[in-house]
């Protein structure tokens, strides 16, 4: 997907605003108090379980289906070890991209993973799926969501069944764990009826139980810029879970399309958002970070205590080498943004001719022009905006604003050489209006390519100093380096995490129409390699 295309920079912008505005007024939440409130119970007669973790998917065919496929087979062989299927699939948000809408979740998400998995194998149960909806899933007022996923009875998607009545759940796993998947509606707060579900559930809760908490977004590092954002998570443990003598052990996220581990004493902050959108760096992330973060202003909170990184994928060198696949990608994946940019350049470069150009017999030369003030103007808020996320502070992010003027400044500058140049050419002398034919047609698109270098060039500098890295790496819509999260509960209680990376998705399928009704739709033309994502699996011992 081209995530720099202007019209889908036009509508992201229009549904954050349409959020800040009437956000509130979308919240559906506070209905879903009339829905059942049951807890449920996986798997319902054993003592040990695999289940399964995909967050951030729908993005594009070939990177979803890859993982699809994957989570359908009936095992994977990871690193020597074989893994089967698991019997639960948690879906950790971002279901869908850009918009959710009913649409968008049958042709991006349904229709991939009903292909991946038409229906169990004979004798076999369907896996259950249980998913929580991230900021995208939002965008609709969680419409499309609950109709997808939340149900009175349950419903299949392939060879999965949908189980949950609420968008957020509580689920009971063998050897004293629980799973409980939170909403937190774009990180804003716990609905009311939402509150009363988890207190409710949490009455079930014996002394020295451990849960997994699954939430939209990694609020642990997304704290390190924003001290409020873990607020509501460490909201939920301090007056839900702890208050029962159950500890959470294991928090896991989706949001930043990559897989990173923070590791303490006795809890593990996981995110793992590579079910299919575009790769995220993780060069930058933080070596170690605080939770709660010591600087939030909340009055109750839990004790800070230092997370250390523990593993990331991909590793740090490899993510800084797709960084400077930038020049490369940008303007190949995102032709939109490079006619976008090929426009305005020809309009600025347009109003600064009359400082270059030879002045008419008897006319004074103007130096200065309201249009010229108006691109310049133009020019300069755009890059100052691009550079600038509307939740920084200026105070806060000085970086910020410093990298945005002086991105504005290059422009400028490159528009002004152009002009120059343009006045030493014959396409001045000719009669008007073919100077703007000639400038629309031979200036433009070549302006759109040499500033699209300008802008990468940005994005790598920028993203060096921890700015615009997402748009560094959203303009590249990398299709590799996928990850999701394969988990076993052992009959003594051991949890045991295996991040399952894939290098390389696949781009060629054959269809299989002679195959029995279980097998998968599309196979791939040459098998999928994985392997973990960490040296070893993550081993939480209770």
């Amino acid at each position: 997907m081209p995530w720099l295309a202007p019209l889908l920079l036009l509508g992201t912008g229009l549904r954050t605003l349409l959020h800040a505005l009437f956000g509130a007024y979308l919240d559906k939440r506070e209905l879903q108090f009339a829905l059942p409130s049951e807890t449920f119970r996986q798997p319902p007669d054993g003592d040990e379980l695999w289940f399964d973790y995909v967050a951030d998917l729908g993005d594009g065919f070939n990177a979803t289906y890859s993982v699809a496929y994957l989570l359908a087979q009936p095992h994977l062989d990871v690193d020597g070890r074989r893994l089967p299927r698991g019997e639960v699939l948690v879906m950790g948000g971002d279901q869908v991209y850009p918009t959710a809408n009913m649409d968008a979740y049958k042709d991006r998400f349904k229709g991939p993973y009903v292909a991946a998995m038409p229906c169990p194998p004979p004798g076999q149960r369907r896996p259950t799926l249980y998913a929580v909806p991230g900021n995208h899933d939002w965008y609709d007022g969680l419409t499309a969501f609950l109709r997808l996923f939340v149900r009175v009875k349950t419903d299949t998607i392939g060879g999965w069944r949908t189980e949950q009545s609420r968008s957020y759940f509580a689920v009971e796993l063998p050897a004293g764990w629980w799973l409980y998947g939170i909403d937190e509606q774009f990180g804003t707060y716990l609905d009311d009826p939402q509150l009363l579900y988890f207190e409710k559930a949490a009455r079930k809760l014996r002394d020295g139980d451990q849960v997994i908490l699954a939430v939209p977004a990694p609020t642990w590092v997304k704290a390190v810029d924003e001290p409020q954002a873990y607020d509501t998570v460490d909201y939920f443990i301090r007056t839900v879970v702890a208050p029962a003598g159950a500890h959470v052990r294991v928090i896991v996220s989706g949001d930043m399309h990559h897989y990173a581990r923070y590791s303490a004493e006795h809890r593990e902050l996981i995110t793992c958002g590579g079910g299919g959108a575009y790769l995220a760096a993780t060069h930058k992330l933080p070596d170690t970070i605080m939770v709660p973060p010591p600087d939030t202003i909340t009055r109750k909170r839990s004790p800070s205590r230092a997370y250390e990184l523990a593993g990331r994928y991909p590793d740090a060198d490899r993510s800084r080498r797709y960084g400077w696949g930038v020049f490369r990608r940008l303007p190949w994946r995102n032709p939109g943004f490079a006619t976008l940019l090929g426009v305005v350049h020809t309009l600025l470069m347009l109003t600064l001719v009359s400082v270059f150009a030879e002045p008419v017999s008897g006319a004074e030369q103007r130096l200065f022009s309201i249009p010229q003030g108006i691109m310049i103007l133009v020019t300069m808020l755009g890059a100052f905006f691009f550079a600038k996320p509307p939740h920084a502070e200026l105070k806060r992010h000085v970086r910020h604003a410093v990298l945005g003027v002086l991105h504005g400044l290059v422009h400028i500058a490159v528009a002004a050489f152009a002009a120059w140049l343009w006045v030493q050419l014959p396409f001045t002398d000719w009669r008007w209006p073919l100077p703007l034919v000639a400038a629309a047609v031979l200036y433009g698109p070549v302006a759109g390519l040499v500033v699209g270098q300008v802008v990468s060039a940005y994005l790598l500098v920028a993203g060096s100093l921890g700015v615009n890295l997402n748009e560094l790496f959203a303009g590249q819509g990398i299709e590799h380096g996928k990850a999701f999260l394969r988990m076993h509960i052992a009959r003594d209680g051991t949890l045991t995490i295996y991040p399952v990376a894939v290098d390389r998705i696949s781009r060629d399928w054959r269809p299989t129409p002679d195959s029995p009704p279980h097998k998968p739709w599309l196979e791939p033309e040459k098998p999928i390699g994985v392997r973990l994502a960490e040296p070893d699996p993550v081993v939480v011992r209770p």
